[in-house]
């Protein structure tokens, strides 16, 4: 499975349940890659979607405790394992694990790859969400960086990670 997600220059990735940047390349290049496949996510990601509904043309798996905050069409797992063996029979490559944080933080290690859009500034305001920093995480090298992207006044890249600590537990 792969991991996707939007970092600033020290990894923070949200600020009260949203965002820190509104990038639409950004969201053009996360629908393409993850269209067609299965997302995982925990709830305040979801509630994060416009009126909290599943993304369209993606099977939709939120880890909650609580079954009763996720509206139809979203299949609940109460923990990440549960997650896990709903995905176990799918192709890995169309499994993507788009946050929160608790969710990229019991997941991140089971993932092949991360692709990260990084944005060559730090956020404003407190962002309160991080995503662990692959640059200095055993195991996780850079395989490709795109060319800079300028887009509503930012600069950023899109990178892919891969986890090579896979490699020596298979």
């Amino acid at each position: 499975m792969n991991a996707i997600v939007l970092v600033d220059q020290i990894w923070a990735i949200g600020r009260e349940g949203r965002l820190l940047f509104n990038l639409p390349t950004d969201m053009e290049y996360f629908k393409k890659l993850t269209e067609g496949g299965t997302i995982i996510m925990g709830r305040r990601t979801l509630n994060s979607f416009v009126e909290g509904r599943p993304l369209p043309n993606r099977r939709n798996i939120v880890v909650t405790r609580n079954a009763d905050l996720v509206p139809p069409g979203i299949e609940v797992a109460p923990d990440a394992d549960a997650a896990l063996e709903a995905v176990a029979n799918e192709d890995p490559e169309k499994v993507w694990v788009i946050g929160g944080g608790s969710v990229y933080a019991a997941l991140l290690s089971r993932c092949r790859r991360a692709y990260v859009t990084k944005v060559e500034t730090v956020a404003e305001g407190e962002p309160d969400t991080y995503f662990p920093d692959l640059d200095h995480l055993p195991g996780w090298e850079v395989e490709e960086t795109s060319e800079p992207v300028t887009e509503n006044d930012l600069t950023f890249r899109f990178v892919r990670y891969v986890n090579r600590n896979l490699d020596s537990a298979s």
